[in-house]
């Protein structure tokens, strides 16, 4: 027991062959999981060498009962003395399984929705080194989407869009969908504290291994829905996803295209933004005088704004052909914490 105080480009039809020799730990968040989580930790195959279960101070006690029911010696506990939130839980597992030397980290949630069965088909593209991480697609298969709840689908397609400006993910897809795993090598050089602590947490985290230029890839996958309570209420997130994916964008926006480097499209963003301000504000300014206005106001409006989002639509098909397409991990050095 450990006490905290502080703080498809993979074939699925192939059954994954995941060697012994490779050290798999799984990290769960446990908040209010206690029907589910025994469940959780039984179907988790022999392919898995650790399990961090990480008690985000639960008021059901799931770290105790976990403890006292679990007949699997690759269980830790880990229990938060305050509530992080999902993210601040998941980081603290991945800080024990760097600390434990395991070599891919899966994330997997403790209510029952992801299916540990398969974890090897998620683990596989990292062990193959084609991906530096790989993320679960909820919406890969139609009879599924139809399956999801209307707001949750609705809610989901919104947030993917606002994610993949955000993040340079433009081939990624299901932003908020928590079963992912990673290479430990990209995971000992990420700034695990800097990472949103609670339902930003996915999000967040695609942004910065993006600066790292590490590639993902989707993995298809169905949710199971059964009669498990969401801790995540909509009227409290709408605001911070929003605010969270402009700042990420407009970090990322600097980091790539004025800091690190200085290219066409950095000129089409700069000149896109000033022609579209220039012939919108002239264009409201003049839009109600007494007179009509004349021709030449029009196009002095038109031309300016026209060219400006020629300008941005092409920032943004620059911006999506710079999705990382070759894995990282190999060439990283593995940062002792």
């Amino acid at each position: 027991m450990i006490v905290l105080d502080s703080v498809d480009e993979h074939d699925l039809r192939l059954a994954p062959l995941i060697s012994p020799s490779h050290r798999i730990g799984v990290v769960i968040p446990a908040y209010k999981a206690k029907a589910q989580i025994l469940s959780v930790l039984e179907a988790i195959g022999d392919e898995v060498h650790s399990i961090y279960v990480i008690d985000d101070n639960c008021p059901q006690e799931t770290g105790r009962f976990v403890e006292q029911e679990a007949n699997d010696g690759r269980v830790q506990v880990i229990y938060h003395t305050t509530n992080r939130g999902v993210g601040g839980a998941v980081v603290t597992g991945m800080k024990a399984a760097l600390r434990d030397g395991m070599e891919i980290v899966v994330k997997v949630d403790g209510d029952g929705q992801m299916d540990p069965a398969l974890i090897p088909h998620f683990v596989q593209p990292i062990v193959d080194g084609i991906a530096d991480f790989t993320k679960g697609n909820r919406f890969f298969d139609p009879d599924a989407v139809r399956a999801m709840p209307g707001a949750r689908l609705f809610g989901n397609a919104a947030l993917s869009f606002l994610t993949k400006l955000s993040s340079g993910y433009w081939n990624l897809f299901d932003p908020t969908n928590g079963y992912i795993a990673w290479d430990c090598r990209l995971l000992s050089v990420l700034p695990l504290d800097k990472i949103a602590p609670r339902f930003f947490f996915e999000s967040d985290l695609l942004f910065r291994v993006n600066l790292f230029r590490a590639k993902g890839i989707d993995i298809p996958m169905t949710a199971i829905y059964g009669d498990e309570k969401s801790n995540l209420r909509p009227s409290d997130i709408v605001g911070p996803f929003l605010l969270g994916n402009l700042r990420n964008l407009a970090k990322r926006i600097c980091y790539n295209y004025f800091l690190r480097d200085f290219n066409v499209a950095s000129l089409e963003l700069i000149f896109g933004l000033a022609l579209s301000l220039f012939g919108l504000i002239y264009g409201i300014v003049y839009w109600g005088v007494d007179t009509p206005a004349t021709a030449g106001r029009v196009m002095i409006a038109a031309l300016p704004l026209l060219t400006g989002i020629v300008l941005l639509l092409g920032f943004v098909n620059f911006d999506i052909q710079q999705i990382p397409r070759e894995p990282i991990s190999q060439r990283l050095h593995w940062r002792v914490r």
